[in-house]
């Protein structure tokens, strides 16, 4: 189940979620994944700008980023999301960090893979979620009451409801669950807020974030997933 994306996707700019977070279109080269922006600063006070997958790689998307001061990093949450990521790292000189266990589907991109974790500073982190894919991860930063950007771990259903989707090329479906349960141990109240969804975003009807994510979170039981029929 994925939400429809405009066929006019690429002449849209991406929407400012906060005036350091912003969404891009939903992109066709990564099976209607929405990529993010996060203006973030390192720890060393050089500049730190995040990309949570690839967007659409054109004149616009460059023009973009220009503007809002370059990317460092590109951050992939998971392998169907890499898109241009090739293309994207020798355009912009940025380091492409991904999950030790996908790495080798960039073979010739110089990258950062991670293990269990990968801090780009003292906001912005991200952690392992197997499950969708075998190095599928979430990225969390802690600005604005605190944003996790899940990739296809989370996906809004028809109802704008953040749940584990159970596709038929889902990786290891018990695994997605126990990291559904890792996260649900991770958070508080007062350090999440929103969630950042990488796909069906059209499903939010028009926003652009899925909030009160702490209290949509703990209410998740996997164990009514267990057997979830998987979605084509």
């Amino acid at each position: 189940m994925t939400a429809d994306f405009p066929s006019a996707a690429r002449a849209k700019p991406p929407r400012p979620i906060f005036d350091t977070i912003f969404a891009f279109p939903p992109n066709r080269d990564t099976m209607g994944g929405t990529a993010y922006f996060v203006k973030d600063t390192s720890d060393d006070g050089s500049p730190g700008n995040i990309l949570v997958d690839s967007p659409v790689w054109d004149e616009a998307t460059q023009t973009f980023l220009a503007q809002q001061g370059g990317v460092r990093w590109l951050f992939i949450t998971h392998r169907a999301n890499l898109g241009k990521a090739a293309a994207i790292h020798q355009s912009t000189g940025c380091k492409v960090v991904i999950q030790e266990q996908e790495a080798y589907l960039l073979p010739s991109t110089p990258k950062t893979p991670f293990q269990q974790n990968f801090r780009f500073s003292s906001r912005s982190e991200a952690f392992w979620t197997p499950g969708y894919s075998p190095g599928a991860a979430c990225l969390y930063h802690s600005d604005h009451g605190g944003i996790l950007f899940t990739g296809r771990h989370l996906l809004p259903n028809q109802e704008g409801q953040p749940l584990p989707l159970r596709f038929s090329k889902t990786f290891h479906w018990p695994r997605q669950l126990r990291s559904v349960q890792m996260l649900q141990g991770r958070f508080s109240e007062q350090s999440l807020t929103y969630l950042c969804p990488g796909a069906n975003t059209g499903f939010l009807r028009g926003k652009l974030t899925i909030d009160d994510a702490y209290r949509r979170l703990q209410q998740l039981n996997v164990d009514d997933y267990r057997t979830a029929t998987p979605l084509l």
